[in-house]
């Protein structure tokens, strides 16, 4: 029993104030008998008593909770302050006070690139222009993306990139049509020129694979598989020059051959074209999140079946998406061979790699928000599983804060409309 006595109070000792803890044990335990016996010695009267005292507390607690605001049961500030210095969250109690310190610039029209799609209602006069993949992203005709992108100039969006969906009758395996003057790409450069002039900054997309039968963004050899790079970086250079000559400001090579970007400068300068600008594709992945680009263009790979090697994917020339030194070796290069800006594709998966370009260059560095990207975040917002405006954003504020100069993005025309409600 004393033992027991000991130990126990030697536990409350330990959790008494420092100026009590040097009284004796028994001592203590004489005046806590004597105090019982001044009070009646009933244990049942001081239970009663505590009891009491505790409701009363408990009343005062409860004022003070409602006075606050502040749940009941809320402990005290005297109970629960902390010896803290530095308190983040002084910089972030006032919205004037975020906006002030806020280390990103905020997401301007002026940074959005508009992605359009282009179709040949004369020669395909069945084509559906809604994308099924792509909810609210549609084909144009060439008089359809001239009015698009006067309504995203309306916005503060005055630059677009053209992307063609070739009729299937004017495929081939060496996707010559992707020089034809008079081709889609090229009527529709024009023809926003004509209409807007230097109101608008015209990108195109420098690859065959809107071209080719294949489906790749090269010519592929029958009997090894393989895509030929300086074959195709000769057609590319073709393709370069006659998107310049139809008034492109920029031409984007996304083919990811080796030595295309200096081969296509050299083209471009040769022609009289030295003013056109590169936005190279630097580091392009070979992503599963293109999936809705190519039903928009119908550019898929094509198997080859057995009488022709065909790759199934473009991953012998497209980067694996497991790699980020790799990404160095494409924008050392791009840069030497003279790219005006380098890109990253896809844009979310791949934020870290946007930051290690833009650590180490001088020019700009733009983001493909791509068709996948955009097409989960429709899919969510449309089961009600996000706030679409608030996610859109946040990603673009994302890319922003990685470094991204410029963003492609199919939400371009309405995040500026966005923007400008809020301001």
């Amino acid at each position: 029993m004393k033992t027991r006595m000991t130990g126990a109070m030697a536990s409350r000792s330990s959790s008494c104030p420092s100026s009590l803890r040097g009284q004796g044990q028994g001592q203590g335990l004489g005046m806590r008998t004597a105090s019982n016996r001044r009070l009646g010695g009933g244990a049942g009267r001081t239970a009663s008593s505590l009891a009491e005292r505790r409701e009363g507390r408990t009343e005062a607690v409860s004022q003070a909770a409602a006075e606050l605001g502040v749940p009941v049961g809320t402990p005290t500030r005297e109970a629960c302050k902390q010896e803290i210095a530095d308190r983040p969250r002084r910089n972030r109690k006032a919205a004037i006070l975020r906006e002030a310190i806020r280390e990103t610039p905020p997401v301007l029209p002026a940074n959005m690139i508009y992605p359009l799609f282009v179709y040949d209602h004369v020669m395909e006069p069945e084509t559906e222009t809604e994308i099924s993949s792509m909810p609210g992203v549609r084909r144009h005709t060439v008089e359809g993306v001239v009015k698009e992108v006067g309504e995203a100039i309306a916005v503060g969006v005055k630059q677009c990139v053209v992307f063609p969906k070739t009729p299937d009758a004017l495929k081939t395996r060496l996707g010559e049509e992707c020089y034809n003057s008079e081709g889609l790409a090229q009527r529709t450069i024009r023809a926003l020129k004509d209409a807007y002039g230097d109101e608008v900054f015209v990108h195109t997309d420098v690859a065959l694979d809107p071209y080719n039968t294949d489906g790749h963004d090269g010519i592929v050899d029958d009997l090894t598989g393989r895509v030929l790079n300086d074959e195709t970086v000769l057609m590319l250079c073709k393709q370069a020059v006659s998107q310049a000559e139809a008034g492109a400001d920029c031409v984007a090579p996304s083919d990811m051959m080796d030595g295309r970007i200096g081969a296509i400068r050299q083209a471009l300068d040769d022609n009289g074209f030295e003013h056109v600008s590169i936005m190279s594709y630097c580091a392009k992945y070979a992503s599963a999140f293109y999936g809705p680009f190519r039903d928009a263009l119908d550019s898929a790979p094509v198997a080859g079946g057995v009488q022709r090697k065909v790759p199934k994917d473009k991953k012998t020339y497209q980067m694996d998406p497991g790699n980020y030194r790799e990404a160095l070796r494409e924008l050392e290069a791009d840069e030497a061979e003279g790219a005006d800006v380098v890109m990253v594709k896809p844009g979310m998966p791949y934020l870290d790699v946007i930051r290690l370009l833009r650590d180490n260059t001088s020019l700009p560095v733009a983001a493909y928000h791509v068709s996948g990207e955009y097409a989960m975040l429709k899919a969510a917002a449309a089961n009600g599983w996000v706030d679409e405006r608030e996610c859109v954003l946040e990603a673009l504020t994302c890319f922003k804060r990685a470094g991204a100069d410029l963003i492609l993005t199919y939400y371009a025309k309405q995040a500026a409309a966005w923007l400008q409600e809020e301001d």
